[in-house]
């Protein structure tokens, strides 16, 4: 039996590798609760005013590095992510329970992400403009915005802080990186291949601890300049309160109830393999995972059965296992309100598959849970849960069916399983959600496209693609005019 190795994830603060004053914190495999996976920092506002300065302390000199400079850098890290992959996959699913394909998955879209963000180091950043004097040179150019907070969660954590970091660190600016504390030693082997790829000292900082502890130091630190964040709504709120308070920029992601629509025209086998893997994939823990999905009367029977099939289907286990196709949630704490949610669906509408804990397994593990005669007005058609449960509600019309999708307090993503190629575009203008697919699961982005959401999903700017230079820079607007020519 192969020995679980215990993994030692320290802060990384102006190029060097520091521990914590405080008592470190041990992690556990969520696939077994009895299997110590690593011992990570309890860091305080000490640690974090020393990232701070650090990464202050750097960022003049990154700035003036050349984009082909700073994209060096990110090319020799998205080569070391696929060279350690396996290694990178194995720490993830040991510490948030994620199945490994998913996580070796995740692995090479970091390297993509990392790939696509060092051509963004050869690519223009301002323009040459008119101006009404014609002895004058007018131009605008795109500087690093600074100190960058970067704070990611727990559910892709390789994936989320590179698409992150790597638009921070194309355009110039330093980072200090938090990353969730289920996820602490995946973040330290991020940042381990960051410094094996050479960035500078003070460029690429790193801070492991409890959010309840460090969080607000980071994001009120007069020297952290803009904060990107992925998380609950809740604690985005008093991130964008407490930023907007001392004039820093701040980008949330955030939550999702993202619906899927069924005609009865869609391929029904099609559309229920897809909404079952965009609802369950990841055991739900997906901002973008299907959580509703709107079925027309006159085919909800059918589909619901082939739903019940599709999840009969999924193999809960631990992530380890290659036969496994669903894994535990990442925590004891996630469980039990995922298990509370489900009893509250009991309650609200009729459960046709799962709605169990699994005792047989060590570890944190909830049956795939599917609901059907759910009314929208349900707390489980309202709510995130954050992990695999799925609401079936019929509807009358695409019309109607639009209408519940949108009344919602999110606007994540969306999709509409159909054949008629009209309804498709009527669908994509009138749903309010930032990512839309059509005959595709809810779930899924690309590096060179935009991510993000409407209403309360989002703060506004969005992540990846070129769409990021928004966020991570800001204008300076110049103007030069020559002296005289006396010659």
């Amino acid at each position: 039996m192969k020995q679980t190795i215990v993994r030692e994830a320290k802060n990384f603060i102006g190029g060097r590798w520091l521990s914590a004053a405080d008592e470190p914190i041990q992690l556990f495999n969520p696939a077994n609760y009895d299997e110590l996976v690593a011992v990570v920092q309890n860091s305080s506002e000490k640690e974090v005013n020393l990232a701070v300065e650090a990464a202050a302390a750097a960022k003049q000199k990154w700035a003036l590095t050349s984009g082909p400079e700073r994209a060096a850098c990110l090319q020799r890290a998205a080569d070391l992510f696929e060279k350690y992959a396996d290694e990178l996959a194995e720490i993830a699913t040991k510490e948030m329970g994620k199945r490994l394909a998913e996580t070796k998955a995740e692995v090479q879209r970091s390297a993509s992400i990392l790939r696509y963000y060092a051509g963004e180091g050869f690519r223009k950043l301002g323009e040459v403009l008119p101006s009404s004097d014609p002895s004058n040179l007018f131009f605008s150019k795109r500087v690093p915005v600074g100190v960058v907070a970067v704070i990611a969660p727990w559910n892709f954590p390789l994936a989320i802080p590179v698409w992150k970091m790597a638009p921070a660190l194309a355009y110039g600016n330093t980072v200090v990186f938090k990353p969730a504390l289920e996820a602490s030693a995946t973040g330290a082997r991020i940042v381990e291949i960051f410094e094996e790829a050479q960035f500078p000292p003070g460029t690429v900082n790193l801070v492991i601890g409890r959010g309840s502890r460090i969080g607000d130091a980071l994001v009120q630190h007069e020297k952290v300049d803009a904060i990107t964040f992925t998380g609950s709504n809740a604690i985005g709120c008093e991130i964008a309160k407490k930023a907007a308070a001392r004039g820093a920029k701040y980008q949330l992601e955030l939550g999702g109830k993202n619906p899927a629509i069924v005609l009865k025209d869609a391929d029904l086998d099609f559309a229920a393999r897809l909404v079952v893997e965009g609802a369950m994939k990841q055991t739900g823990q997906r901002c973008t995972a299907t959580s509703r999905v709107f079925v027309e009367k006159e085919v909800i029977s059918a589909f619901r059965e082939k739903v019940v099939q599709e999840v009969q289907r999924i193999r809960v286990g631990d992530g380890m296992d290659p036969n496994v196709t669903m894994g535990p949630v990442v925590s004891k704490n996630q469980y039990e309100t995922i298990l509370r949610y489900i009893e509250i669906g009991k309650q609200e509408g009729r459960l046709i598959t799962g709605g169990k804990a699994c005792p047989h397994l060590n570890g944190w593990y909830i049956e795939p849970t599917v609901f059907d005669h759910v009314s929208n007005t349900a707390i489980i058609a309202r709510e995130e849960i954050f992990g695999p449960v799925l609401s079936i509600i019929e509807t009358a019309s695409l019309d109607e069916a639009i209408s519940m999708a949108n009344d919602t307090i999110y606007g994540l993503s969306a999709s509409l399983f159909t054949n008629d190629l009209s309804k498709a575009l009527y669908f994509v203008d009138r749903i309010e959600a930032g990512m839309v697919q059509v005959n595709g699961e809810t779930g899924g982005a690309e590096p060179q496209a935009p991510f993000g959401g409407m209403k309360q999903s989002s703060s506004g700017t969005r992540e990846q693609g070129q769409a990021a230079v928004e966020f991570f820079t800001t204008y300076k607007t110049v103007a030069i005019r020559p002296q005289p020519f006396k010659g």
